[in-house]
């Protein structure tokens, strides 16, 4: 859980962050190890210098994302079992987002931890509002009902599970009134939606209309769709994370998240084929 956190945390197109998407996207596809020379090479795609490179992988070893691996003479980096399973939860987050429809049931978590435990305490605040959950109050939590599971893998990691409970219910009635006009207030009291839409609409901005597309009928080199795919998706994958899935009645009319997904999947369309052809290549080199 605290490479997840380290993942989350990492700045969108910072060195780290983009070492991270392209251990996500192609080191399991690559049998769960890579020669160092193909991160350095794949890393100058992305602007990045072998040097620094360097440096984030050493980093990233010493996270436990990656070890330190030789095969058959040649240096290279392996994915950690713990990583590797961190990085399948985040595919359907990332790829496949889930969003509520009105009327789906909903998570509450209760807890009451003591001050003697306060630095769990503030773990699980900050693990809970990473999974998409919302703050009623203090010790009362909530989410979409399909996000129960990654609720329980929270309180267990943190041994926390015998001090919190569950409750899986229908649409909540806060004090404002069942109205559209009551829920739309009430979750925007429970989440920071201003900050997710603003994300959604960055996002928009950046990539809608095919940015990084050739101004011809050509596409792109292989190098080039790999670069522009990778940095789609280190802009994008925190998103998912913090969009908590709402159901449409409790979202504002405006709301740009459905929008957002069409763009991201656009680039994924026109981009992620080439992007992998080109890292089986650097790969085989």
């Amino acid at each position: 859980m605290s490479a997840f956190l380290d993942d989350v945390d990492s700045r969108p197109g910072s060195t780290t962050s983009l070492l991270r998407t392209v251990i996500g996207l192609y080191l399991r596809d690559a049998g769960g190890w890579l020669p160092a020379s193909a991160f350095l090479r794949l890393m100058v795609a992305l602007e990045v210098p072998a040097v620094v490179t360097r440096t984030a992988l050493s980093r990233l070893k010493k996270k436990a994302v990656l070890e330190q691996q030789p095969r058959d003479g040649v240096a290279g980096y392996a994915l950690t079992p713990d990583a590797a399973a961190m990085l399948d939860r985040g595919d359907s987050r990332i790829f496949a987002p889930q969003a509520m429809a009105d009327g789906d049931p909903w998570c509450l978590v209760s807890f009451s931890i003591p001050e003697t435990e306060r630095e769990k305490r503030h773990q699980l605040r900050r693990r809970l509002h990473w999974t998409g959950c919302g703050t009623v109050a203090a010790g009362l939590w909530i989410a979409p009902a399909f996000r129960q599971s990654e609720i329980e893998e929270v309180l267990a990691g943190l041994g926390l599970r015998e001090q919190a409970t569950l409750f899986i219910t229908d649409t909540p009635m806060p004090g404002g009134g069942h109205s559209s006009a009551g829920l739309r207030d009430a979750a925007a009291q429970w989440w920071d939606l201003e900050t997710v839409a603003a994300l959604h609409r960055d996002f928009i901005r950046e990539w809608d209309g095919g940015r990084d597309l050739p101004a011809g009928d050509g596409p792109l080199p292989p190098a080039g769709a790999f670069a522009a795919y990778v940095r789609c998706i280190d802009n994008w994958r925190v998103i998912p994370y913090l969009d908590p899935g709402l159901p449409p009645e409790f979202l504002p009319e405006d709301w740009p998240g459905r929008e957002g997904f069409a763009v991201f999947e656009h680039i994924m369309a026109v981009h992620s084929g080439p992007g992998a052809d080109f890292v089986r290549a650097v790969a085989r080199e």
